[in-house]
């Protein structure tokens, strides 16, 4: 929180002597570095900061900013599988491929999003669930194109990877905003970006970008890079032991 106050500071004698015509957004996390270890169980990350006139003084209060924090994960491509029922069971059946889908997506606002900005606005930001570009590979109806991405939304929903909260953001004297996004425990690792927006008069004025590093370290580490650098023996390994396991868990079925 002291080096928040120092950056606000500096950047108040900043906007002051350059006379910038542009509000201008300090962001902050409360971590920039998330630590994954055996029985990791998620974390919690405040997002806060504050928004300054381009003199450096309070928001002017005739004039209102929202404030809209968006948390996504690194990229992924993905195959999504239709699953249809014929002759009484259930197959894979359409499917698609997906360049560019976040592995996390958490949006928090100080309103709801479609009382802040227009759809054109927040298709151009991907502020909500419903405006997040997922690049389709080849070509597709887009009839299939909305019944998949609302499927993938859907599933990632539900396991917490993907969220919307319309009123997360609270703002303290029309200056400071802070927002809690939670992490999952099946968060991937790699680099977030916290993207913070302040919307006046349905349209973006000012954005600020952070960094949040989700890694492994320790023995969890050490087994994630024997994966990928070994990936035959780590698939051999696992076969081993699951067949070791199963045994000894015969056994003692066994002898009980």
């Amino acid at each position: 929180m002291r080096r928040f106050w120092r950056i606000l500071a500096g950047l108040c004698i900043l906007v002051g002597a350059t006379g910038a015509r542009d509000p201008i957004l300090v962001p902050e996390i409360s971590q920039h570095e998330i630590v994954v270890r055996q029985g990791f169980t998620g974390a919690d990350l405040l997002l806060y900061g504050a928004i300054l006139e381009p003199d450096g003084t309070r928001p002017d209060p005739d004039r209102q900013y929202d404030i809209v924090v968006v948390l996504k994960g690194p990229l992924q491509s993905i195959t999504l599988r239709e699953k249809q029922k014929r002759l009484g069971m259930w197959i894979n059946a359409d499917s698609t491929n997906l360049r560019s889908a976040p592995s996390f997506y958490a949006l928090a606002s100080s309103r709801p999003v479609d009382r802040i900005v227009d759809e054109r606005t927040a298709a151009i930001y991907e502020l909500g669930l419903r405006w997040l570009q997922l690049s389709p590979i080849g070509t597709i109806d887009p009839d299939e194109q909305v019944r998949f991405a609302a499927g993938l939304v859907e599933k990632r929903v539900a396991s917490g990877l993907y969220r919307q909260d319309d009123d997360g953001v609270t703002i303290s004297g029309d200056v400071l905003y802070q927002a809690r996004i939670p992490l999952p425990s099946s968060v991937i690792t790699g680099e977030y970006t916290a993207e913070t927006f302040a919307i006046a008069d349905g349209r973006v004025v000012a954005s600020a970008t952070s960094e949040v590093t989700v890694v492994k370290r320790g023995f969890e580490r050490g087994i994630e890079l024997f994966s990928i650098r070994q990936a035959f023996l780590y698939g051999l390994t696992a076969m081993v032991l699951s067949v070791l396991m199963g045994w000894g868990a015969g056994r003692l079925f066994a002898m009980a």
